[in-house]
């Protein structure tokens, strides 16, 4: 990647493992902690050496290409010589929008260039790794983020600093009041803590939401189709009454998968007569959102259904809404048999984005 030999290089050379967090479900408490917002985008260490620029993926993979817009940002408010830790996000009108981010990695240069003009993308700061000649993560967190602070005290555009606050009440007001806005929950750091590439160093919290969810069908396990239920289909109506498929919950033992064939086997006569998703396979108009229905993220799944008569009504634990669907399979809790498929709403799940989401991409000098 790098000139070698004397010629130009960047601070550190990529890639670099990012430093990780382990998974708790509250917040740590004693001295010492920095809490920042968990942002729900793209992991990026972006690299920079004068006029070049590279920017590197969670995975330690090239982002450049997906996000041209960027690097006219980056060179506007960035140090001339520096490694920032941070997530590209999406702002939407409701938040986040992890949808319009994933869209953003395609092949074609011509779509990279239209998307990124329809739905240009931030960059959040939340790390310094280094600035000029200094390799900085030898340093404790406390003063990396004041050095962060002051290289980006000029920042402008879609560059943002991220929110970091020392009190624990702050960090648990925050874990409900961004919770509209699409973040995943809090990130904790110790203000000791040394920037370790590839290790869990950091504590984060994430929300775990409930729904309840009409289940209109249900896929085979790919070790026993016809014997072994695989994953429900979850879905949820609309304010016009139409039937979007949400997202699966696949949270089973391999008894409970047998078992479940026989429970649902009454519900498979039939379904598809007067099923809400029979005529799937004929929309592609968007409209609704249908099981089976192929998309670029689904190429090489098998995407069959077995269709259920929608009559019963499960509570599903998840963690996050892609859009307006789970982002990862929703964890099964318990059958609801005092609840109506008719009333699993989105309205359910509708929150407000804060106030606060507003202020960090503010405008530049507003």
């Amino acid at each position: 990647m790098a000139e070698k030999d004397g010629a130009a290089h960047f601070p550190i050379e990529p890639p670099i493992e990012p430093m990780l967090a382990k998974l708790a479900t509250e917040l740590p408490e004693g001295e010492g902690w920095l809490f920042e917002p968990k942002w729900d985008g793209f992991r990026a260490i972006v690299f920079r050496d004068r006029d070049r620029f590279y920017i590197q993926s969670r995975d330690l993979k090239p982002l450049d290409r997906y996000f041209p817009e960027l690097e006219a940002f980056f060179r506007a408010s960035f140090p001339e010589r520096c490694v920032v830790d941070g997530e590209i996000v999406i702002v939407g009108p409701r938040g986040l929008d992890f949808e319009a981010l994933q869209m953003r990695l395609h092949p074609a240069a011509s779509r990279v260039k239209k998307l990124a003009a329809e739905t240009p993308a931030s960059f959040v700061a939340f790390d310094l790794l280094a600035e000029g000649e200094r390799d900085l993560r030898p340093l404790p967190q406390a003063e990396r983020r004041l050095r962060l602070e002051q290289a980006l005290a000029g920042a402008t555009g879609r560059v943002h600093l991220t929110p970091c606050r020392r009190e624990r009440s702050v960090a648990q007001e925050w874990f409900h009041r961004f919770e509209g806005a699409g973040l995943d929950g809090v990130i904790a750091k110790h203000e000791s803590t040394t920037y370790q590439p590839g290790k869990r160093a950091m504590v984060k919290v994430k929300h775990a939401r409930t729904a309840d969810c009409a289940v209109a069908g249900f896929r085979w396990h790919k070790q026993g189709p016809g014997t072994l239920v695989g994953s429900l289909l979850l879905g949820l109506y609309d304010d016009a009454g139409t039937l979007h498929h949400v997202g699966v919950t696949s949270s089973f033992s391999m008894e409970a998968r047998r078992r479940l064939v026989q429970e649902l086997e009454p519900l498979r006569r039939d379904a598809l007569a007067s099923h809400p998703w029979r005529h799937w396979a004929e929309m592609g108009d968007g409209t609704q959102r249908v099981p089976g229905a192929q998309s670029r993220w689904s190429a090489g799944k098998d995407l069959s259904w077995e269709p259920l008569r929608v009559e019963r009504v499960c509570e599903v634990k998840y963690d996050h809404l892609q859009g307006d669907r789970f982002r990862h399979a929703a964890v099964f809790l318990r059958w609801r048999p005092d609840k109506r498929p008719a009333d699993c709403r989105y309205d359910q799940l509708e929150v407000t984005p804060p106030a606060e989401l507003a202020q960090v991409f503010r405008p530049a000098g507003t």
